[in-house]
């Protein structure tokens, strides 16, 4: 469904600040699949999102999204088929829009035929009140308040919602429950199982949470240096504990270990 050959990209290429972030990467991953993906700061887990999506162009090798080489296409093409949330609730959302305002933006985006001047209508905001009761926060009861005075947790909630109203083949988080307070975060996680599961959504998750890391999904990669160092499913990651992924993870990760903030997790 999604795979990377032979990727790598390097910044700032032939100066001082030179720095290769991903080198000679593959992966290859089946649709349905929902991968975590831990490693420390600057292991280049937010650049593989980024050449997935299309944000940045890969100098070497090729992406393919079910089946199709998407290496050179643009990221807005390459949004109709990718959803991505991110750590800051503040993205992925118009703040100054209303909650109805938000949803009637992304319905109208993915209704074939609609124009730019188009509403939604009354069976529309309907079904779109309905999804929104599917996240059990009472947000269908506030669909005329703006976005932007929602908590982070709701907002991010929110932003789960849209990303995925019109189903995605992919979904890329990139450790969308890290800036939430713990009860958020549980929820948000809650939610995110259970939109992903119900859809049969591929999806891959960067945490910084080792226990979230074993809990959620059915695979889990270790990045280091711009590289997959380790790659656990089956019985392997069943039987592993959170000692035993610290364990590996320090094994790995080499020096990068002493300064990540997963320490404090």
């Amino acid at each position: 469904m999604l795979e990377l050959k032979n990727v790598s990209k390097t910044f700032f290429p032939g100066t001082a600040d030179e720095k290769q972030a991903i080198k000679d990467l593959s992966l290859k991953v089946d649709k349905g699949e929902f991968i975590t993906i831990i490693g420390s700061n600057g292991a280049g887990k937010s650049t593989m999102f980024q050449l997935i999506a299309g944000s940045l162009l890969a100098d070497t090798g090729r992406v393919f999204l079910g089946g199709e080489d998407v290496t050179f296409v643009p990221e807005h093409i390459r949004s109709r088929s990718i959803g991505r949330l991110f750590q800051d609730p503040l993205s992925g959302t118009a703040p100054g829009l209303t909650i109805e305002e938000n949803l009637a933006l992304v319905y109208l985006h993915i209704k074939k035929g609609s124009s730019a001047f188009s509403r939604v209508g009354k069976e529309e905001r309907e079904l779109l009140r309905e999804r929104l009761s599917l996240l059990q926060m009472g947000l269908e009861d506030r669909m005329k308040q703006p976005v932007g005075l929602l908590s982070g947790g709701q907002r991010q909630a929110l932003t789960l919602l849209l990303a995925t109203l019109d189903v995605p083949k992919l979904l890329l988080l990139d450790e969308h429950t890290a800036a939430l307070d713990p009860a958020s975060a549980e929820k948000v996680m809650q939610l995110t199982d259970d939109i992903v599961k119900e859809n049969g959504i591929t999806c891959l998750m960067i945490t910084h949470n080792l226990y979230q890391a074993l809990e959620a999904g059915t695979r889990t990669l270790i990045m280091s240096d711009g590289r997959i160092c380790a790659d656990l499913s089956g019985e392997e990651r069943k039987n592993m504990s959170v000692d035993d992924l610290q364990k590996l993870f320090r094994e790995t990760a080499g020096k990068n270990y002493a300064v990540d903030r997963m320490l404090l997790t």
